[in-house]
Order: structure tokens, then C-alpha cells, then sequence
């Protein structure tokens, strides 16, 4: 396990590096992928990842293989619209994300499924085993021990006052409330009262961060769907509220959040490429072992920092790798 920390000063955004073109196999055949996020924008880091490193494996779109992307605009009751769309186009693989995928699967149980992020496949039975999927699906975990915890912790290095936390979760998705279970037993090993905060619609926000105000010394954010599509609204009312956020992703702490610490999810729509070629190839999806992370990272932002009047230890910042 090895884990990159780095320290956000500026914000911007880097153009993909489009390599040389190679072949695929079935050469002739148009091969279709249908893709199942939550925005397009917020989606756009990972889902670029995820084309440009398909086309390191030869596959390029409008040539041998076609990309049919569609939103849910964090709503989940999109996700049975969306994958009877892709069973009547007849698309070859699917790719979306974990909390999608028991709707998905209800829908087709032919048609491969490739998770690229889910934070507990086994436990919120996406699959048999992570050496033995079985079915069509397979994909790429988020799940590592302790995460929640760590953290924590990390959070509490910053936020040395922090007494109550607020975990803000999608109630209505089995995935984020696992990791709000995991999350609350990591806090109070810790000694830290945990609030939770349900969130069922995207009109529950605002409310939500009124209570926060008052309750909470930090947040802690479950990432799925409807927090995606919700990006900018979360950030600008934990930042109204003075609240420092944490998050498992670098990307919210790109668009001004404070600080995240877990493996990134564009490394993780990259190798959901890599699934996607060898179901392609021939493999079966339930014969694809499900791959959890080894890298991990620590990333803060210091304008957020400075933001909300906290200084981040220098024996953070210094500190070595761990």
C-alpha cells in the first residue's frame, strides 16, 4: 500500500494526452459501451480518464467502438429508465458506478456491468467475491481497512476542537450508508459524537447545513450519486456554514472543498477501461477478479484552509508518506 499526499494552491485543469493509436480486435465491429453517471460535468475528469485510456488500448471512438453516456442527475429512479435504454440499444458493456448497479442488474443479467467505484461490492452484494465476482458484474472497490478512521484522524489533525461530526449521506442508497455506519463506529472509537445527516432529494440541502451550523464542528461527506451532481452546492454551503469538509476524492477538493484522504477515482475510471477491454477481448465479466486500491491519497486545500482561519500543522504538511 502506498499513499500521495499534496496540498492544493490553485485551482485549473490539465488536457488529456491522446497516445498513438493501435487496433483492437473484431476489427469492422462497432463495438457500444453504455455509460451511467451522475453529471456530465462533474463526471468530465473521469470519464475523459476513462476514454483516453481505452484508446491507449486501441479502442477509439467512432472507429470500433462508441460511448452512449447517459445522467441521472443524481436521481436514482433514473437508473431503471436509463438501463432499459442501453438493453434496447443493445450496447455491449456497461459502465457505471456501484450504487447503480443492483437496478442495473434487475434489468439486464446478460449484458456485462464494470463498476469503476463501489465502496463495499461483497457487503452490498454486488458480487460473490472479489476473487470470484461471478454473474456479469465486476469492477473496482474503494474499500481498503480503516479508511473512515484514517480520515478522521487526518480531519482532527487540522481541526483540533472537533468534538461532533457531521456525516452527510444519501439515506435512499445502501452504499453511502454502509460507509455512514463505518464511518460513525471509526468516530466514536475516537471519541467523536457523530450527527447524521439524511439526504433523500436535492431540496434536503440547504435545510441540512442549517442544522449543521449549530451541531457540528466538521463534515464528513458520503460520496454517491446525488453528492456529485450536487458538487458546488455542498461546497458553497459548507463554506456559508464555516464547516471543514472531508471527503474520499480529490475532485471535490479541486472545486474548493477541504481536504480528502482515499484512492482517486479518475485512476479508478482509468483501470475501469482495462475491464471494459477484456470483456471486449473475450472474458467474462464474473471471471474479472474485483480490484481494490493500493494507492491512496492526502489532499488539502490551503486556500479553503485559509478560508476558514485553520492552519494545517506543519508536522502534517512534513510529515512523511503513511
Amino acid at each position: 500500500m502506498t499513499s500521495r499526499r499534496k496540498f492544493v494552491t490553485s485551482l485549473g485543469s490539465a488536457a488529456a494526452l491522446w497516445p498513438v493509436e493501435t487496433s483492437a480486435q473484431q476489427p469492422g465491429k462497432l463495438w457500444t459501451i453504455g455509460f451511467l453517471g451522475a453529471d456530465a460535468s462533474a463526471f468530465s475528469a473521469w470519464s475523459t480518464a476513462f476514454v483516453a485510456h481505452l484508446r491507449e488500448l486501441g479502442w477509439v471512438e467512432n472507429r470500433n467502438v462508441t460511448i452512449e453516456y447517459r445522467w441521472s442527475e443524481g436521481r436514482t429512479e433514473r437508473y431503471a429508465e436509463i438501463a432499459t435504454e442501453f438493453a434496447r440499444l443493445k450496447v455491449d458493456v456497461i459502465v457505471t458506478v456501484g450504487s447503480a448497479v443492483p437496478t442495473v442488474r434487475q434489468v439486464t443479467s446478460t449484458i456485462p456491468i464494470v463498476f469503476a467505484v463501489a465502496i463495499d461490492p461483497v457487503g452490498s452484494g454486488l458480487v460473490e467475491s472479489l476473487a470470484k465476482p461471478g454473474g456479469n458484474v465486476t469492477g473496482l472497490s474503494l474499500q481498503a481497512a480503516n479508511l473512515a478512521g484514517k480520515r478522521i484522524e487526518l480531519l482532527r489533525e487540522v481541526v483540533p476542537q472537533l468534538r461532533r461530526l457531521a456525516v452527510i449521506f444519501n439515506v435512499g442508497n445502501a452504499q453511502p450508508v454502509l460507509e455512514m455506519r463505518e464511518t460513525e463506529a471509526a468516530a466514536l472509537a475516537l471519541g467523536i459524537e457523530v450527527v447524521p445527516i439524511e439526504i433523500r432529494r436535492v431540496e434536503d440541502f440547504s435545510p441540512a447545513f442549517q442544522i449543521m451550523k449549530s451541531k457540528a464542528d466538521a463534515l464528513y461527506v458520503a460520496i454517491d450519486q446525488l453528492m456529485v451532481a450536487n458538487l458546488m452546492r455542498i461546497l458553497t454551503l459548507a463554506l456559508g456554514a464555516r464547516l471543514p469538509t472531508i471527503f474520499s476524492t480529490r475532485d471535490f477538493v479541486r472545486g474548493g472543498g477541504f481536504m480528502s484522504y482515499g484512492p482517486s477515482y479518475t485512476e479508478r475510471f482509468q483501470r475501469a477501461a482495462d475491464y471494459v477491454d477484456k470483456i471486449m477481448r473475450g472474458t467474462k465479466a464474473g471471471d474479472i477478479p474485483v480490484e481494490q486500491p493500493t494507492k491512496f491519497e492526502l489532499v488539502i486545500n490551503l486556500i479553503t484552509a485559509q478560508a476558514l482561519g485553520l492552519e494545517v500543522p506543519p508536522t502534517l504538511l512534513a510529515a512523511p508518506t503513511r
